[in-house]
Protein backbone atom coordinates (compact mmCIF):
# COMPACT_ATOMS: atom_id res chain seq x y z
CA UNK A 1 0.00 0.00 0.00
CA UNK A 2 1.47 3.35 -0.95
CA UNK A 3 1.69 5.22 2.18
CA UNK A 4 1.41 8.69 0.86
CA UNK A 5 -1.65 9.56 2.43
CA UNK A 6 -1.08 12.30 4.99
CA UNK A 7 -3.72 14.06 7.43
CA UNK A 8 -2.81 17.55 8.53
CA UNK A 9 -4.39 19.15 11.60
CA UNK A 10 -5.41 22.53 11.68
CA UNK A 11 -7.24 23.39 14.35
CA UNK A 12 -10.55 21.85 15.83
CA UNK A 13 -11.81 19.70 12.98
CA UNK A 14 -10.48 21.34 10.13
CA UNK A 15 -8.27 18.86 8.42
CA UNK A 16 -5.91 19.10 5.06
CA UNK A 17 -6.03 15.50 3.61
CA UNK A 18 -3.00 14.32 0.75
CA UNK A 19 -4.92 11.59 -0.76
CA UNK A 20 -4.57 9.62 -3.05
CA UNK A 21 -2.58 12.14 -5.32
CA UNK A 22 -5.13 15.41 -4.23
CA UNK A 23 -5.53 17.27 -1.53
CA UNK A 24 -9.09 18.01 0.33
CA UNK A 25 -9.84 20.39 2.89
CA UNK A 26 -12.65 18.94 5.81
CA UNK A 27 -14.55 21.09 7.67
CA UNK A 28 -12.96 24.79 7.27
CA UNK A 29 -12.79 26.86 10.28
CA UNK A 30 -10.68 29.74 9.59
CA UNK A 31 -11.82 32.92 11.89
CA UNK A 32 -9.01 34.32 13.90
CA UNK A 33 -9.17 33.72 17.79
CA UNK A 34 -11.95 35.13 19.76
CA UNK A 35 -14.18 35.97 16.85
CA UNK A 36 -17.00 34.02 18.15
CA UNK A 37 -19.60 34.27 21.10
CA UNK A 38 -18.71 32.03 23.70
CA UNK A 39 -20.93 28.63 23.47
CA UNK A 40 -20.87 28.03 27.46
CA UNK A 41 -19.94 31.43 28.63
CA UNK A 42 -15.91 30.85 29.37
CA UNK A 43 -14.41 32.60 26.56
CA UNK A 44 -14.61 33.73 23.18
CA UNK A 45 -14.08 31.17 20.38
CA UNK A 46 -12.50 30.05 18.54
CA UNK A 47 -10.28 29.66 21.94
CA UNK A 48 -6.66 29.70 19.77
CA UNK A 49 -5.49 31.26 16.63
CA UNK A 50 -4.77 29.04 13.14
CA UNK A 51 -1.91 27.24 13.29
CA UNK A 52 -1.09 28.76 9.46
CA UNK A 53 -2.20 31.26 7.13
CA UNK A 54 -5.25 30.53 5.10
CA UNK A 55 -3.15 31.54 2.16
CA UNK A 56 -0.94 28.77 3.24
CA UNK A 57 -3.85 26.60 4.09
CA UNK A 58 -5.71 26.89 0.82
CA UNK A 59 -2.65 26.39 -1.37
CA UNK A 60 -3.58 23.64 -3.86
CA UNK A 61 -6.99 22.45 -2.43
CA UNK A 62 -8.84 20.37 -5.48
CA UNK A 63 -11.87 19.93 -3.37
CA UNK A 64 -14.00 20.70 -0.05
CA UNK A 65 -15.92 17.81 1.99
CA UNK A 66 -18.13 19.37 4.67
CA UNK A 67 -19.80 17.37 6.96
CA UNK A 68 -22.67 20.36 8.16
CA UNK A 69 -22.77 23.63 8.38
CA UNK A 70 -22.32 24.49 12.40
CA UNK A 71 -19.80 27.38 12.32
CA UNK A 72 -16.96 25.40 13.87
CA UNK A 73 -17.43 23.08 10.95
CA UNK A 74 -17.80 25.76 7.73
CA UNK A 75 -17.50 29.57 9.06
CA UNK A 76 -17.97 32.78 7.40
CA UNK A 77 -14.38 33.37 6.84
CA UNK A 78 -14.59 30.08 4.57
CA UNK A 79 -17.71 30.69 2.57
CA UNK A 80 -15.53 34.04 1.57
CA UNK A 81 -12.24 33.27 0.46
CA UNK A 82 -13.03 29.48 -0.84
CA UNK A 83 -13.15 30.28 -4.57
CA UNK A 84 -16.75 29.75 -5.54
CA UNK A 85 -15.95 27.51 -7.98
CA UNK A 86 -14.53 24.46 -6.00
CA UNK A 87 -15.55 21.24 -5.86
CA UNK A 88 -17.04 20.83 -2.14
CA UNK A 89 -18.79 17.91 -1.20
CA UNK A 90 -21.77 18.43 1.25
CA UNK A 91 -24.63 16.18 2.65
CA UNK A 92 -28.24 16.53 1.64
CA UNK A 93 -29.29 18.53 4.34
CA UNK A 94 -27.08 21.57 3.43
CA UNK A 95 -28.07 21.69 -0.09
CA UNK A 96 -29.67 25.00 0.12
CA UNK A 97 -26.90 26.46 2.75
CA UNK A 98 -24.33 26.36 -0.11
CA UNK A 99 -26.75 27.35 -2.62
CA UNK A 100 -27.40 30.39 -0.78
CA UNK A 101 -23.59 31.13 -0.47
CA UNK A 102 -23.18 31.26 -4.44
CA UNK A 103 -21.15 28.08 -4.06
CA UNK A 104 -21.15 26.70 -7.99
CA UNK A 105 -19.69 23.22 -7.77
CA UNK A 106 -20.85 21.34 -4.98
CA UNK A 107 -22.21 17.53 -5.08
CA UNK A 108 -24.69 16.26 -2.49
CA UNK A 109 -23.32 13.15 -1.69
CA UNK A 110 -26.53 10.80 -1.08
CA UNK A 111 -25.06 7.45 -0.18
CA UNK A 112 -21.64 7.48 -2.11
CA UNK A 113 -19.80 9.34 -5.41
CA UNK A 114 -16.70 8.82 -7.46
CA UNK A 115 -14.40 12.01 -7.60
CA UNK A 116 -11.53 11.33 -9.49
CA UNK A 117 -9.84 8.20 -8.55
CA UNK A 118 -11.39 8.61 -4.90
CA UNK A 119 -14.68 6.51 -3.66
CA UNK A 120 -16.44 9.19 -0.75
CA UNK A 121 -19.21 7.55 0.97
CA UNK A 122 -21.39 9.46 3.26
CA UNK A 123 -21.90 8.05 6.55
CA UNK A 124 -24.54 8.75 9.32
CA UNK A 125 -24.23 9.52 12.92
CA UNK A 126 -26.20 11.49 16.24
CA UNK A 127 -24.65 14.69 16.63
CA UNK A 128 -25.51 14.26 20.46
CA UNK A 129 -28.36 12.57 22.14
CA UNK A 130 -32.07 12.64 23.91
CA UNK A 131 -33.48 16.90 23.69
CA UNK A 132 -30.06 18.18 22.09
CA UNK A 133 -30.20 16.29 19.32
CA UNK A 134 -33.24 17.71 18.22
CA UNK A 135 -31.05 20.98 18.24
CA UNK A 136 -28.10 19.68 16.83
CA UNK A 137 -29.72 18.85 13.72
CA UNK A 138 -28.02 16.36 10.63
CA UNK A 139 -24.60 15.80 10.53
CA UNK A 140 -22.48 13.18 8.33
CA UNK A 141 -18.71 11.54 8.00
CA UNK A 142 -17.46 10.57 5.09
CA UNK A 143 -14.93 7.11 4.33
CA UNK A 144 -12.58 7.69 1.72
CA UNK A 145 -11.05 5.00 -0.39
CA UNK A 146 -8.85 4.36 -3.29
CA UNK A 147 -6.65 2.18 -4.96
CA UNK A 148 -3.22 1.58 -2.93
CA UNK A 149 -5.09 4.09 -0.19
CA UNK A 150 -5.47 3.71 3.50
CA UNK A 151 -9.35 3.48 3.98
CA UNK A 152 -9.88 6.50 5.87
CA UNK A 153 -12.97 7.44 8.01
CA UNK A 154 -14.07 11.01 8.86
CA UNK A 155 -16.44 10.04 11.78
CA UNK A 156 -17.90 14.21 11.67
CA UNK A 157 -19.65 15.28 14.83
CA UNK A 158 -20.58 12.04 16.22
CA UNK A 159 -21.39 10.04 19.97
CA UNK A 160 -20.48 6.47 19.61
CA UNK A 161 -23.93 4.48 18.55
CA UNK A 162 -24.42 1.48 17.14
CA UNK A 163 -24.72 3.36 13.64
CA UNK A 164 -20.49 3.90 14.25
CA UNK A 165 -20.02 0.75 14.89
CA UNK A 166 -21.74 -0.87 12.03
CA UNK A 167 -20.06 1.44 9.73
CA UNK A 168 -16.57 0.49 11.06
CA UNK A 169 -17.64 -3.15 10.68
CA UNK A 170 -18.80 -2.28 7.11
CA UNK A 171 -15.23 -0.65 5.45
CA UNK A 172 -12.89 -1.59 7.96
CA UNK A 173 -10.82 1.59 7.82
CA UNK A 174 -7.16 1.47 8.68
CA UNK A 175 -7.53 5.57 9.79
CA UNK A 176 -10.55 6.82 11.77
CA UNK A 177 -11.01 10.73 12.69
CA UNK A 178 -12.62 10.87 15.65
CA UNK A 179 -14.07 14.33 16.79
CA UNK A 180 -13.44 13.60 20.16
CA UNK A 181 -14.26 16.97 22.15
CA UNK A 182 -16.70 15.66 24.42
CA UNK A 183 -19.05 18.89 24.36
CA UNK A 184 -21.45 19.83 26.14
CA UNK A 185 -24.08 22.76 26.54
CA UNK A 186 -25.45 23.97 29.99
CA UNK A 187 -28.20 22.28 31.63
CA UNK A 188 -27.26 18.86 29.27
CA UNK A 189 -23.66 18.34 30.68
CA UNK A 190 -24.56 14.50 31.13
CA UNK A 191 -25.18 14.37 27.19
CA UNK A 192 -22.74 15.34 25.02
CA UNK A 193 -22.71 16.33 21.50
CA UNK A 194 -19.41 14.79 20.68
CA UNK A 195 -17.27 11.54 21.87
CA UNK A 196 -16.01 11.86 25.19
CA UNK A 197 -12.57 10.17 26.52
CA UNK A 198 -14.85 7.10 27.65
CA UNK A 199 -16.85 6.60 23.82
CA UNK A 200 -13.32 7.43 21.71
CA UNK A 201 -11.85 4.69 23.95
CA UNK A 202 -15.33 2.27 23.75
CA UNK A 203 -14.64 2.98 19.91
CA UNK A 204 -11.06 1.95 19.52
CA UNK A 205 -11.73 -1.33 21.26
CA UNK A 206 -14.26 -1.86 18.17
CA UNK A 207 -12.05 -0.49 15.85
CA UNK A 208 -9.56 -3.46 14.83
CA UNK A 209 -6.04 -2.16 14.01
CA UNK A 210 -7.32 1.15 12.74
CA UNK A 211 -5.38 4.19 13.94
CA UNK A 212 -7.08 6.45 15.32
CA UNK A 213 -6.71 10.03 15.34
CA UNK A 214 -8.59 12.48 17.56
CA UNK A 215 -9.38 16.08 16.87
CA UNK A 216 -12.10 18.56 18.06
CA UNK A 217 -10.47 19.24 21.11
CA UNK A 218 -8.93 22.76 22.79
CA UNK A 219 -10.54 25.28 20.32
CA UNK A 220 -13.88 25.46 21.76
CA UNK A 221 -15.31 26.49 25.23
CA UNK A 222 -17.71 24.26 25.61
CA UNK A 223 -15.39 21.29 24.68
CA UNK A 224 -15.08 19.62 28.19
CA UNK A 225 -12.18 16.54 26.55
CA UNK A 226 -8.98 17.79 26.19
CA UNK A 227 -5.84 15.98 24.69
CA UNK A 228 -4.60 15.85 27.79
CA UNK A 229 -8.17 14.27 29.72
CA UNK A 230 -7.89 12.03 26.47
CA UNK A 231 -4.02 11.03 26.74
CA UNK A 232 -4.59 10.31 30.31
CA UNK A 233 -7.57 8.15 30.29
CA UNK A 234 -5.98 6.22 26.96
CA UNK A 235 -2.75 5.61 29.28
CA UNK A 236 -5.16 4.00 31.81
CA UNK A 237 -6.06 1.51 29.25
CA UNK A 238 -3.16 0.91 27.68
CA UNK A 239 -3.50 2.15 24.43
CA UNK A 240 -0.77 2.76 22.28
CA UNK A 241 0.37 6.36 20.97
CA UNK A 242 0.59 4.51 17.99
CA UNK A 243 -2.91 3.20 17.99
CA UNK A 244 -4.33 6.37 19.72
CA UNK A 245 -2.81 9.49 17.48
CA UNK A 246 -3.65 13.30 19.23
CA UNK A 247 -2.36 15.33 16.95
CA UNK A 248 -0.74 19.40 17.45
CA UNK A 249 -2.69 22.18 15.33
CA UNK A 250 -0.71 22.42 12.60
CA UNK A 251 0.73 18.61 13.18
CA UNK A 252 0.82 16.04 10.15
CA UNK A 253 0.27 12.68 10.40
CA UNK A 254 1.39 10.12 8.00
CA UNK A 255 -0.98 7.42 7.46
Amino acid sequence: METNATIQLVRNATLVLNYAGHRLLVDPMFMPKGAMDPFVGKERNPTVELPMAVEDLTQGIEAVLVTHTHPDHFDPVASEVLDKSIKLFQQPADEAYFQNAHFTNTETVQDSTVWLNITIHRTGGQHGSGEILKRMGTVSGFVLQAENQPTVYLVGDCIWTEEIEQTIQRFQPDVIVTNSGGAAFPGFEATPILMDEAQTIALIHQSGNAKVIAVHMDALDHCLTTRASLRQAADEKNISREQLVIPQDGETIVL
